[in-house]
C-alpha cells in the first residue's frame, strides 16, 4: 500500500507550520505595503505559533482594504446611473463601432494616455459609453471623475481666490480617468475655455481625458466664442486620441415613444353606462 503524498492544504489554516523563509519574506513586503509598522517592527520576535495568524491577518486586510478602496473610487467617481452595455441595443444607431467601444473597455487607453472622443447627437449613447468605461476602471483600481462641462467649469469659475481655484483645478488634473460629457450643449465665456485649457494642459500626455460632445470640433468656436485658446484646446484634445462618431435618432426618445405606446395598449376603452330614459 503506497502512502498518499502530502496535501497542501489551507495556506491559511493555522495548524500548518511556520512559513520558509522566503514566505516570511513575503509576507513582510505585504505588511510593509499594508503599513503595518507596529507588526514589522516586532516581526523578529513573532514565535513560530503566530505565523499562521500573521499570514490570515494580513490576507484579511489586504481584502477589506481593496473593498473599502473600490467602495471609496465608486463614491469619488460620481458616475451615476447608467445602462450596462450588455443591455444596449446596438441596432439602434444608424452608426457606431461596436468593436471600437469594447475596445476601449480593455482600458488600454489608459496605459497609452491617448484621450476618447464620441462625437454624435443627444440621445445615441455617448453618456452611456463613457460611464461604462469609467465604472470599469474604477473596478480595475483606476481612479475616475465622471462630470459634466457644466459643473466642472462651473465650480472653477466659483472658486474664492487664487488658492482654493488651484486646489480644484488640482482636483480635476488628479483622476487616472476624467470623464467631461456634454461639452456643446451650452456657450461658455472665455474664462471659461481658458479653464478648460487649463484642465487639458494639466493632463496632456499624462493621463488621459474622455470628451463627450453633439459638436464636431469645427463648431467648437461657437460653444466658445471669441476665446483664443479653443484651437489649443481642441489641438490637445485630438493629439494621441481616438475618436468615435455615432449617428442616430435618439434612444430616450424611442424609448419614451414606447413607453407612450404600452400605455395606450393598456388603456381599455370605458363602457358606457348611462342609462337611457324610457319615452314619455
Amino acid at each position: 500500500m503506497t502512502t498518499p503524498p502530502d496535501h497542501p492544504g489551507d495556506p491559511l489554516d493555522p495548524s500548518r507550520v511556520s512559513p520558509c523563509p522566503i514566505l516570511r519574506d513575503e509576507l513582510m513586503q505585504r505588511a510593509a505595503a499594508l503599513k503595518l509598522h507596529g507588526l514589522i517592527a516586532h516581526w523578529d520576535a513573532l514565535p513560530e505559533a503566530e505565523w499562521p495568524w500573521v499570514q490570515r491577518m494580513i490576507a484579511w486586510e489586504e481584502v477589506e482594504r481593496k473593498r473599502r478602496g473600490l467602495e471609496r473610487r465608486l463614491s469619488a467617481a460620481h458616475i451615476g446611473r447608467f445602462k450596462p452595455l450588455a443591455d444596449f441595443d446596438w441596432s439602434w444607431p444608424d452608426q457606431c463601432d461596436k468593436a471600437a467601444v469594447s475596445g476601449f473597455m480593455t482600458l488600454g487607453f489608459i496605459k497609452e494616455t491617448a484621450n476618447i472622443i464620441l462625437v454624435g447627437p443627444n440621445g445615441v449613447g455617448k453618456s452611456m459609453i463613457a460611464q461604462n468605461i469609467a465604472h470599469h476602471a474604477v473596478m480595475q483600481g483606476h481612479s475616475a471623475l465622471f462630470v459634466t462641462a457644466a459643473q466642472m467649469l462651473g465650480d472653477l469659475t466659483a472658486q474664492d481666490g487664487d488658492n482654493a481655484l488651484r486646489r480644484r483645478l488640482k482636483y480635476y488634473a488628479h483622476p487616472d480617468v476624467l470623464i467631461i460629457d456634454e461639452v456643446g450643449y451650452l456657450s461658455y465665456s472665455n474664462r471659461h475655455a481658458d479653464l478648460l485649457f487649463n484642465i487639458i494642459n494639466r493632463r496632456y500626455e499624462l493621463k488621459p481625458t474622455l470628451v463627450t460632445t453633439n459638436r464636431p470640433f469645427a463648431e467648437w468656436s461657437e460653444v466658445f466664442p471669441n476665446a483664443a485658446c479653443v484651437v489649443s484646446i481642441v489641438d490637445r484634445l485630438v493629439h494621441h486620441s481616438e475618436i468615435l462618431v455615432i449617428e442616430g435618432e435618439s434612444y430616450r426618445m424611442r424609448e419614451a415613444k414606447e413607453r407612450a405606446t404600452r400605455k395606450k395598449k393598456a388603456v381599455k376603452p370605458r363602457r358606457n353606462t348611462t342609462k337611457r330614459s324610457a319615452p314619455k
